[in-house]
């Protein structure tokens, strides 16, 4: 037992206390912790309670807790060390953010578990914080500034006469500029009313009210304004702004929401819609989380309505949030020339707001989509330091988290990546997008049954899984040999990027389908070095040997000829 923990136990306070604190913290709709990470704290307080003073074993929490069978191995499957940095992280952040001075708090030290109930301030080292996983100071900003250039010794009068008419050019040129100039976009503002339909419902109309802002803020896509808008229209923000009115309704069943969004300028209704929720089994206080969460999904999230709203009527040349949103859209469909299109309006918008942490953010992510990122150093020091630079400006984004999760897995910094994709998900538990993801670096990295367990949390989309979600299940199945189902699933996502046409041909041809030699036909016509670059590609994806022998010899099956001597390398910066 370190100096530490000696001194945090020595400062615990009695059982009724720590109990009442328990109470107390799963009551606080503040506290945002899933119901299996709920499970495992109450799991080591009783220990606590029971006079346990070492703590459980990641055995024990697996098998008692998570329900897993009894040849679980820890060092194969990380769920339980996964799901205890992110309940630890919540806990931290918790107290951080709402802990009151000399109150009880409860903390899980790390690289133990066991919980902890001291009536003293945690000391700073104990905190999860940012400072271990992101390290930002250590990367100075990436400049792509030209070198200035020497001034000649001689021919003064030339240079001035030259240096007058360029600055008169330059002049022109940029006043042509400047009329032609594309549009910087900000993010939207919305409004939030919420009403109930009968007066015995007002109370939970406002609790759902004050939850859905508070689930709004945790997306990073738009601004929240403050409750009310009866002025809205005479003072209206710069930038688009939305209202959002929204009817409560209850009965003995369920609770359910009516809502209409509109143009905050014009008035115009732009959506309407319906959710419900079952209340059978549920606290109200469970009722109002899901609730809200399905509405900050339905609004805000990069697929929601708002943002389809903003990325239709926005300029196609717009910089700022506009393009922000087109390269998310991007990265999801995984049409390279999309992408790689979306480049060139980061770098601008970049250049005119160099600290803007979602450009940082997308455009880290954008740099590393490609067939050769994966053996340039250069490129990935600079997604990373563009990432790292996206959280130093914005911590609490989940936008910024995944861009560096996304940058630590290419570098090879496996760890590093896991911990920052489960600060994306504390940040913000309803964006299944970023547990999507997270769960596709896991299933990538070995971790098999933690990244399947992550996509059920990630299934909670507003109208399908998110596409990292599904690619999961798909390599899963095939990966288990259920290559019909590997082929279904591939087929419902949108996009044909290099692993997912690699799926769909694989899967038709370990089942000897008369398809699979058209698809991969088809592959080639559009990428030449398909068949001779695969195994670097799939090292770049760093999936693990067994799946990409499979894969290989799925494309076999179906007619390709993959390059035996091609050596299958990624360069770790």
């Amino acid at each position: 037992m370190n100096a530490e923990v000696h001194d945090l136990k020595a400062c615990e306070v009695s059982a009724d206390e720590a109990r009442a604190e328990l109470e107390r913290l799963f009551s606080d709709t503040r506290f945002r912790v899933t119901e299996r990470q709920k499970d495992i704290l109450r799991y080591l307080a009783e220990r606590r309670f029971n006079g346990c003073d070492d703590g459980a074993k990641a055995y024990s929490v697996a098998l008692d807790v998570l329900g897993r069978p009894s040849d679980f191995d820890a060092s194969t499957d990380p769920i339980v060390r996964i799901e205890i940095s992110r309940l630890r992280s919540a806990l931290d952040a918790y107290y951080q953010a709402f802990g009151a001075a000399g109150s009880v708090t409860i903390h899980i030290p790390k690289g133990m578990y066991i919980a902890l109930f001291s009536g003293m301030p945690i000391p700073h080292e104990f905190h999860g914080g940012l400072e271990a996983a992101v390290e930002s100071r250590q990367f100075p900003p990436v400049s792509d500034a030209a070198p200035v250039p020497v001034r000649p010794r001689h021919g003064y009068r030339i240079a001035a006469a030259a240096t007058a008419v360029a600055l008169i050019l330059a002049a022109v040129a940029g006043f042509e500029l400047f009329s032609r100039s594309p549009a910087m976009t900000t993010k939207p503002t919305v409004y939030i009313m919420m009403e109930a339909a009968e007066g015995r419902l007002q109370g939970e109309a406002s609790q759902t009210r004050d939850a859905l802002t508070t689930a709004l803020t945790q997306f990073t896509t738009l601004t929240v304004a403050k409750a009310g808008y009866a002025n809205v229209r005479s003072g209206a923000p710069i930038g688009r702004s939305y209202e959002i009115d929204i009817k409560y309704y209850g009965d003995a069943d369920d609770r359910s929401v009516w809502w209409q969004i509109a143009d905050s300028n014009t008035g115009d209704v732009l959506k309407s819609g319906l959710e419900k929720v079952d209340i059978s089994g549920k606290s109200p206080a469970f009722v109002r989380e899901e609730m809200a969460g399905e509405l900050a999904q339905r609004f805000a999230a990069t697929r929601g309505v708002i943002n389809n709203i903003e990325i239709h009527d926005g300029p196609d040349d717009a910089l700022g949030n506009a393009c922000v949103l087109r390269a998310e859209y991007a990265l999801d469909e995984g049409g390279l020339d999309r992408v790689l299109g979306s480049r060139d309006c980061l770098e601008r918008g970049l250049a005119i707001a160099p600290g803007d942490p979602d450009t940082n953010a997308l455009l880290s992510r954008v740099l590393l989509v490609g067939k050769n990122v994966s053996i340039d150093p250069a490129v990935q020091l600079r997604a990373l330091a563009l990432a790292k630079g996206a959280v130093s400006a914005a911590p609490m984004s989940d936008r910024a988290q995944v861009a560096l999760m996304v940058a630590q897995f290419a570098a090879g910094r496996v760890e590093a990546a896991v911990q920052a994709g489960n600060r994306a998900v504390e940040l913000n538990p309803n964006n299944g997008d970023a547990a999507a993801k997270l769960a596709l670096v896991l299933y990538l990295a070995g971790y098999k049954d933690a990244g399947v367990a992550m996509v059920h949390d990630a299934g909670r989309a507003v109208d399908v899984a998110p596409r990292d979600a599904i690619l999961v299940l798909a390599l899963d199945a095939y990966s288990s040999g259920r290559y019909s189902e590997a082929s279904l699933l591939s087929e419902q996502i949108s996009c044909t990027d290099f692993m997912v046409a690699t799926l769909r041909v694989a899967a038709f041809g370990q089942l000897g389908s008369p398809e699979a030699h058209e698809r991969l036909s088809e592959i080639t016509a559009k990428d030449p070095d398909f068949e001779r670059t695969f195994r670097d590609r799939v090292a770049a994806w760093r999936l693990q040997p067994d799946i990409a022998t499979q894969l290989e010899v799925g494309l076999i099956k179906a007619g390709a000829q993959v390059d035996k001597n091609a050596v299958a390398s990624v360069t770790t910066p």
